[in-house]
């Protein structure tokens, strides 16, 4: 993966771009792969670890409604998390990940490993649904390299 990682903040170099994360259930996992890439701190701006409601609310700005009616895991959040990370970290491109790595947590209309993967850059937003197989780790893992990867595809 640190190929990815690497590759990934060689191209928002390139294009003189930042990044920001926001992060729920890789609970800072994603910022930790993009800053173990030496010179990264060109393109990273900050992370954010927002693992309950109220942490999205308040750091994110991600509302109140939208958690009420869709839970946090789910596609709107993701958006949310996504668009308010760059909005605050004022940075060209975000990803944020919200989900259910388990081993517990997971229902029928939500199992575990189910992940959603906000990515914006520059006003354009995606959000790609993943259910991903394995233990809490592997989920996590998994969540992570998709989410780099996914970016790196937007750039």
């Amino acid at each position: 993966m640190i190929y990815e990682n690497k590759e990934l903040v060689e191209a928002l170099m390139e294009k003189g771009l930042t990044v920001t994360t926001a992060e729920s259930c890789t609970g800072g996992l994603i910022a930790g792969a993009i800053t173990d890439v030496s010179g990264s701190s060109a393109v990273f701006k900050r992370g954010f670890v927002t693992y309950c409601d109220e942490a999205k609310m308040e750091m994110l700005g991600v509302s109140e409604e939208t958690l009420e009616k869709y839970t946090a895991v789910s596609d709107r959040v993701a958006s949310e998390m996504a668009q308010g990370a760059a909005r605050v970290a004022r940075a060209d491109a975000a990803i944020s990940v919200t989900g259910i790595a388990g081993p517990l947590g997971g229902t029928e209309d939500k199992p575990v490993g189910l992940v959603y993967i906000g990515l914006y850059c520059k006003g354009k937003k995606v959000v790609e649904k993943h259910i991903f197989k394995g233990s809490r780790e592997e989920v996590r893992m998994q969540a992570v390299k998709s989410a780099i990867h996914g970016l790196l595809g937007m750039l």
